[in-house]
């Protein structure tokens, strides 16, 4: 039995269950203060939690649950550098590396803060080296194209980021991304640049990742039949990585590798150096500001009390309609085009780390953990899967995210793009019911006998909970704390589920087993100890190949 489970305040929100199931949320407007109850703005974001069915008692009850499970103490660990990342016996200290008050952080000893700052300063140096044209390509002309090669956390980060605050960038570089081993990407990628002025960055804290890698050869085998030798890799690629022999090995200098550290997990390693493509996108001071949000807003969820702290209503909210509800479905809806690759950003960050079906001591839990991350933009969503949203059967809580000033402002386009936000919302929530439905079709000049024909096909239940997050305007600092509001949402989940947020070993079997395929799939000779299903797989596409190349 969970010791979570036994907790009196466990047992206090298993009892409000059916109370909250049956009490429609709208109905708790009856308080006249409960948007200003459950609303507060921090850091150019405000934070609405009313649509919720949660009622005050409720809220109680699931921040007294918070504190007996000692969130604020192993709140204090993790910044404190303690090994919170139990599995593997390490820091958690992707804060650490935003701390722009540079207060000491200790890990096992020591002083992490002086590292950190080195290497800051020696990101600032070669940024400003590459967008002011004093690093140059081999042949001497100045670059204009940066690659990213990476995957997972060493992509999906810079992507997102660069792709939010692409306003703030100044074309003195283009970005690129490649992350799938799909051929297809990077020969695509690659097709339009010319290799005098392009700039690779790879990114990979082992040096080994296979898909990482691979790609990073086949830009380098390109960079190589371009009429350049191998004394050109030198100044076509850098690395982000700490193994410093295979980077040697690769070409690239030792000078020109950025550090990466243990304490750091791949999906919260966008602050580190492998935001080294943000920064060279944007410039180094808007990489800074992108620090400073983030950090402000672990100021805020460290110091501000529970009742009042932005990453525990958000964190709460998941908990009460996932775990307690039964509602496993979590979708992410930006009404802000430069914010179309946050919902897959969040997507590797929460499910990566909260996807576990085991408690810290190993022990199986007998809750549901994480929840099924999803989403895309809101406008192109209310013409794809919002119908599911308003009346399908099962509920899914959604995150709504908007501004109040556009990003790229067009006469007459953000309002039209805000008043879906709201209406939205209004409508997963208040929903229509038979009355409505019958005196709208009425005076429309509809017969009686079609308007109750159509009235179940048009009542909305409603009673859909949403949060809803209005950024004042989507700057670099206004991401940095949206992104550290969520990172520290799924630490507060992780805590209360007894869970370790920061190991990944789901991630690792499968890339195991195709090391283990592909000399199979290279030589043709499909091994016998493979499941019937796999081995008839795999036998299949050796004879397909060998079939088409046959034919060809």
């Amino acid at each position: 039995m969970s010791a979570v489970t036994q907790l009196p305040a466990w047992q206090a929100l298993q009892q409000r269950i059916e109370t909250a199931l049956e009490t429609p949320i709208l109905s708790l407007f009856d308080d006249p203060e409960r948007f200003d109850k459950y609303s507060l703005k921090v850091q150019n974001i405000l934070l609405d939690i009313s649509k919720n069915p949660i009622d005050d008692d409720t809220f109680q009850q699931l921040l007294e649950l918070a504190r007996q499970c000692d969130l604020e103490k192993r709140r204090d660990a993790m910044f404190n550098g303690e090994h919170i990342n139990v599995t593997e016996d390490r820091a958690v200290l992707h804060t650490a590396l935003r701390n722009r008050g540079h207060s000491p952080v200790y890990v096992d000893g020591e002083d992490v803060m002086p590292i950190i700052e080195h290497e800051l300063k020696r990101m600032r140096v070669f940024v400003n080296a590459v967008r002011k044209g004093r690093w140059r390509g081999h042949s001497g002309k100045r670059i204009t194209d940066v690659v990213n090669i990476g995957i997972g956390g060493s992509d999906l980060g810079p992507r997102m980021v660069t792709q939010a605050l692409k306003p703030y960038a100044d074309d003195q570089i283009n970005i690129h991304f490649v992350s799938n081993v799909d051929g297809m990407e990077i020969a695509n990628v690659l097709k339009g640049l010319n290799p005098e002025r392009v700039l690779f960055v790879v990114a990979s804290k082992t040096f080994t990742t296979s898909e990482t890698m691979t790609n990073a050869q086949t830009a380098r085998n390109w960079l190589m039949a371009s009429s350049f030798d191998s004394r050109a890799v030198a100044q076509h690629f850098v690395a982000v990585s700490s193994n410093a022999v295979a980077v040697k090995a690769f070409g690239i200098k030792l000078e020109n590798t950025f550090q990466m550290w243990d304490w750091v997990g791949g999906r919260f390693s966008l602050w580190s150096a492998i935001g080294l493509p943000i920064a060279l996108y944007l410039g180094f001071k808007q990489f800074e500001e992108l620090l400073q949000g983030a950090h402000d807003m672990d100021l805020h969820f460290r110091n501000e009390p529970l009742e009042r702290n932005a990453p525990m209503w958000l964190a709460l909210t998941t908990l009460w309609n996932s775990t307690f509800l039964g509602r496993h479905s979590q979708a992410i809806l930006p009404y802000d085009w430069p914010l179309k690759k946050f919902s897959a950003y969040l997507q590797q960050a929460e499910m990566e780390s909260n996807g576990k079906s085991v408690d810290r001591n190993g022990d199986i839990v007998p809750y549901t953990t994480g929840s099924i991350i999803w989403g895309q933009l809101g406008i192109d969503g209310q013409h794809a899967f919002y119908q599911y949203l308003h009346q399908g059967n099962t509920i899914v809580p959604a995150d709504f995210i908007g501004s109040v000033e556009s990003s790229t402002p067009v006469a007459g386009h953000h309002e039209k793009l805000m008043a879906n936000f709201f209406a939205q919302t209004e409508a997963l929530m208040c929903g229509i019911n038979a009355d409505d439905v019958r005196r709208d079709l009425t005076a429309k000049g509809m017969s009686s006998a079609n308007i109750e024909r159509l009235i179940p096909h048009k009542i909305h239940q409603g009673n859909r909970p949403t949060n809803s997050l209005i950024l004042d305007h989507l700057s670099p600092r206004t991401l940095g704390a949206l992104i550290a509001l969520y990172e520290h949402k799924i630490f507060i989940l992780g805590t209360i589920w007894d869970i370790c947020s920061f190991d990944q070993w789901g991630v690792e079997l499968g890339k195991t087993l195709a090391q283990n395929i592909l000399p199979e799939l290279q030589s043709g000779d499909v091994r016998d100890d493979h499941d019937d299903s796999t081995r008839n797989l795999m036998q299949y596409f050796v004879d397909q190949r060998k079939s088409i190349g046959n034919m060809e």
